[in-house]
């Protein structure tokens, strides 16, 4: 069964198909893919969710923000899909963005990666910067 989930009028979220830990849905916008994620990145998830945003990448718009905000825990896998995903990104001349929480951000700053991850503080900051690119 699939179920869509309305966030804001006219933007219609997609459910994606990752695991029992991870679960999160994608909207399209004029000219970027939102995910908005819950749940645990960490090795367990990482390879179903690597390769199904690797795919929505692929699919377009090349500008990408991950809401990283109700994520609960992620560890060194997760951080390596996260760099993969937003080299990827940069390679299709895309801009990518993860809105965060301090759990995730304490993560990321422990390994030095949050200018190259581009941390945001809100969704509404992340396409602000989309629409300015």
């Amino acid at each position: 069964m699939s179920v869509c989930f309305h966030h804001e009028e006219g933007i219609i979220a997609e459910p994606l198909n990752l695991t029992v830990s991870l679960r999160g849905t994608r909207e399209v916008r004029d000219n970027c893919q939102l995910f908005r994620l819950t749940g645990l990145l960490d090795a367990f998830s990482e390879p179903t969710f690597r390769k199904v945003l690797s795919s929505k990448i692929d699919e377009g718009p090349k500008n990408i923000i991950l809401d990283l905000s109700q994520i609960d825990f992620v560890d060194s896998s997760g951080l390596g899909a996260l760099v993969q995903l937003a080299k990827q990104s940069q390679s299709t001349k895309g801009t990518f963005q993860i809105v965060t929480n301090a759990r995730v951000t304490q993560t990321v700053k422990l390994v030095r990666l949050e200018k190259f991850l581009a941390l945001q503080t809100s969704v509404d900051k992340a396409l602000e910067n989309t629409k300015s690119s």
